[in-house]
């Protein structure tokens, strides 16, 4: 379901770019815990992903105030690092890619297939409530024209984010966790071409 692991993240600071290696949930997560945000790796990444496909264009340098995630007071000179900063505005370029990308690649950024299973659950709960929130600071105005099946698709990502999940047989779960992980990598990629590219995919359906 997550993207596969990247390497393992180093010391926090000017070397921390993403010219240096692959975004992945462990790299973000450090990053939000420097910055003191109160918010998730995954709930940053969905927040990104939603601004974005509701049309909105992300800065790399404001791309928090723009999300309304910025770090707390005391938090604002970790924020400026050069490491920092080269991760969010990368993490935009990778966003937009991912979401335009004609090969339907894009993947909601979550913890690795290794961790337990109620931490993936939860951090797809806190991907689509992250994804909502941003999705709404873009305004109404975009929104007004989506389709019957765009506005289904918020309708469930809005059931997601407010669900909680029972668990039984492992195997049962795991195959939910995958329905529930397409579920929501297509309905971004659908939103995205709705209000974001007025330009069709290429190549392929995302339906």
């Amino acid at each position: 379901m997550a993207n596969p692991p990247g390497k393992k993240a180093g010391p926090a600071g000017d070397e921390d770019t993403c010219q240096d290696r692959e975004i992945d949930y462990d790299r973000l997560d450090a990053l939000t815990r420097r910055l003191h945000l109160a918010v998730t790796a995954g709930e940053l990444h969905g927040s990104l992903c939603g601004f974005l496909a509701g049309g909105g264009k992300a800065g790399g340098d404001s791309v928090l105030a723009q999300l309304q995630l910025e770090p707390e007071a005391e938090a604002e000179a970790d924020a400026a690092a050069p490491g920092d900063q080269a991760l969010l505005a990368e993490l935009v370029r990778a966003c937009i890619a991912a979401l335009a990308d004609p090969e339907l690649g894009f993947e909601p950024l979550l913890p690795a297939d290794d961790r337990p299973l109620a931490e993936r659950a939860e951090a797809m709960v806190e991907w689509c409530r992250g994804f909502l929130g941003g999705f709404g600071l873009t305004g109404a105005a975009s929104h007004a024209q989506l389709s019957d099946e765009a506005r289904e698709m918020l309708r469930d990502l809005g059931a997601i984010a407010g669900s909680s999940f029972d668990y039984g047989e492992a195997n049962e779960d795991e195959d939910a966790l995958i329905e529930v992980h397409e579920f929501m990598r297509v309905g971004a990629m659908l939103l995205y071409a709705e209000c974001a590219d007025p330009v069709p995919p290429a190549s392929g359906t995302i339906h």
